[in-house]
């Protein structure tokens, strides 16, 4: 897992709020973003320790590997954990300078010999080159729908094949009643891990019109039309899963 100097709680919606701003990557989430992902993401910690067994079996000699929406580096860190062959860069992109610059500290504590290029962009405006593994994990539901599948078409067309993405989201189920089962679970795990019901739906208001889920069906569609020739869920917890997408 993320080693990071401090691990500070988040109590950012510990407090009525009168206006409730759309949720954004800042310095104050940045801050808190550790316990934040852990209380909130069922399974997360799975999923990142799970990255650098795929790494290793993915990651191809002298290619680049890409972490999109790297946020504080835990992704980017396991999967430098799991390279286990010579000549590959690491490429960790974020588009919040907060999230890049503890991103930073967090990567220095650990000293493994692949280099890590930092990019502070927008993953739609980066070039990918020469991957053999591409991680969005828990990113592409903040891109706007319309523009998710020119995203995926431009990481499949960057890629070695043989190479893997690995997709990890937060979905949404046809089936009314499911969804609404799996959402309430969802909301428990929240309240387990400490939250209120005040912090609980002051974020889940904060995260409507930023965080937008689809069905995993959506996403399987979606990456078959960008090219890759196949895709499977190879984790779920509740209303959380992840995809391996392979060229």
């Amino acid at each position: 897992m993320l080693h990071c100097a401090t691990m500070n709680k988040d109590e950012i919606y510990s407090e009525s709020l009168a206006n409730i701003a759309n949720f954004n990557f800042d310095a104050q989430v940045a801050d808190v973003f550790p316990d934040m992902i852990e209380r909130s993401v069922p399974g997360y910690r799975a999923i990142i320790t799970m990255i650098e067994t795929l790494t290793e079996h993915y990651a191809q000699p002298g290619s680049t590997l890409y972490d999109l929406g790297c946020s504080l580096g835990a992704a980017t860190l396991s999967m430098r954990r799991g390279i286990a062959t010579d000549g590959c860069t690491i490429v960790a992109v974020d588009s919040s300078e907060a999230m890049i610059e503890r991103c930073r500290k967090n990567l220095s504590l650990e000293h493994y010999p692949t280099p890590i290029e930092m990019v502070c962009a927008d993953i739609r405006h980066v070039e990918i080159t020469d991957a053999s593994v591409v991680i969005l994990n828990f990113t592409l539901q903040f891109i706007p729908p319309t523009e998710r599948r020119q995203l995926l078409e431009k990481i499949h067309n960057g890629m070695r094949p043989g190479g893997v993405l690995i997709l990890s989201e937060k979905v949404f189920f046809a089936d009314k009643h499911l969804n609404t089962l799996l959402a309430d679970i969802h909301h428990d795990f929240k309240r387990a891990h400490g939250y209120s019901d005040l912090e609980v739906s002051q974020k889940r208001s904060a995260l409507e019109n930023v965080l937008v889920p689809e069905t995993i069906p959506d996403h399987r569609e979606r990456l078959l039309q960008s090219g890759f020739s196949s895709c499977d869920v190879w984790f779920q917890c509740f209303n959380f899963m992840s995809m391996l997408a392979i060229k």
